[in-house]
């Protein structure tokens, strides 16, 4: 105990002290349930801490002072929830095309539209993955305790630095209000923000290093000469929308500066997967449901495991299908229509069956109600 101090808080504030924690001087952000508690936070710790807090007139605003404050050389965020994600969209796009390194929380509820505002759900899995037009790839983490929400929020501003993109925390309503026991350690991992190595008068803004990433983040006002734009453009930031060599050559990058590192990104954790039959996959809150039900499966002798996805974009194919690949039966609980276990679909093999268990209105599953799924598919063994 002597190395970390112990409290008992919500994951909403747990967010708000990892992001503090990694160096996040700037939030700008518009309230919505049930992510209010983190701008309501953000606004005390910013000011604390010497940073800047901004309450937007709307969610797109909100995401364009946060892409502006990372140009102006901090680390920033933001948070909402569905509706207010959807608005965010085309900035977070624009983020990525402009490899911007920023933090944007979403604590799930329930919808489409306005939706529930005071539910919790996992529908916005794919709005994470899918939600801007273009090619291009994003990272998102999803934590299923306040511990997690703490340590995966520095996380994605760790990450947010290394691979100069956007880094989506993918929380849930229930995830966000409950009150547990936090654990926050001395020392802890921070990135901080790199200059770019080359001399300003050698810089080039958009010139990729050996592994596809760029050469640190350089700021206004501090002597590089860098063109941020929206459109397709050259290694100098010039546009070249017009030009398909040089546009298919950057939109490749952005997606294989990702994908190219996804063993060093993986992230799952796998519980009594060694003599598996049965493998639940779960990610978020409903990972805690269907770990108890695995335990009680395993205590009435059902041979189960689980795989907890922390990250879910990039989908870690084959981390996956290493894990799983002595299974017969993967049981997907989600609290949306089945969207995860889509992506799994596309993984399985011939002789695997993919069950996916979907549970909307707002509930999280109980580990009972996943547990009689587990004990159907072992009766049929």
């Amino acid at each position: 105990m002597n190395n970390q101090q112990v409290v008992i808080v919500q994951g909403n504030e747990a967010c708000v002290m990892g992001a503090i924690r990694a160096g996040c001087r700037f939030f700008a952000g518009y309230p919505i349930t049930p992510a209010t508690e983190i701008a309501e936070a953000m606004s005390r710790e910013l000011f604390r801490h010497r940073g800047v807090f901004i309450q937007m007139e709307d969610e797109i605003a909100s995401i364009s002072a946060v892409i502006g404050a990372a140009w102006g050389g901090v680390k920033a965020c933001t948070a909402t929830s569905g509706p207010g994600f959807s608005l965010m969209q085309e900035g977070i796009g624009y983020a990525v095309e402009t490899e911007t390194p920023c933090v944007i929380i979403d604590v799930m509820r329930g919808g489409p539209s306005t939706g529930q505002p005071t539910k919790s759900s996992q529908q916005d899995v794919m709005q994470a993955r899918y939600g801007s037009h273009g090619d291009y790839e994003i990272i998102a983490l999803c934590p299923s305790s306040v511990q997690e929400v703490y340590e995966m929020t520095v996380k994605a501003f760790n990450l947010a630095e290394e691979y100069r993109v956007p880094v989506i925390l993918l929380m849930d309503e229930i995830v966000g209000h409950t009150r547990e026991k936090l654990r926050i350690p001395r020392r802890i991992e921070v990135m901080e923000r790199k200059k770019p190595l080359a001399s300003q008068e050698q810089y080039i803004p958009y010139q990729p290093l050996p592994s596809g990433l760029l050469d640190g983040m350089p700021a206004f006002g501090r002597g590089y000469n860098v063109l941020v734009d929206g459109q397709l453009h050259d290694e100098w930031g010039n546009r070249a929308g017009h030009d398909p060599q040089v546009s298919g050559k950057l939109m490749k990058r952005l997606c294989t500066k990702i994908t190219d590192h996804i063993d060093k990104l993986t992230d799952v954790d796998s519980l009594f997967i060694e003599d598996a039959k049965t493998v639940v996959v779960a990610y978020g809150s409903v990972a805690r449901s269907a770990m108890s039900a695995v335990k009680m499966a395993r205590n009435n002798g059902m041979k189960t495991g689980l795989l907890k996805l922390n990250m879910l974009w990039p989908f870690q194919d084959g981390t996956v299908t290493s894990v799983c690949r002595k299974s017969k039966t993967l049981i997907v609980p989600e609290m949306n229509i089945g969207k995860i276990a889509r992506e799994l679909e596309r993984l399985r093999t011939d002789d695997q069956q993919i069950i996916s268990v979907s549970k909307l209105g707002g509930e999280m599953h109980t580990p009972e109600e996943i547990l009689s799924v587990i004990e159907k598919v072992s009766e049929n063994m």
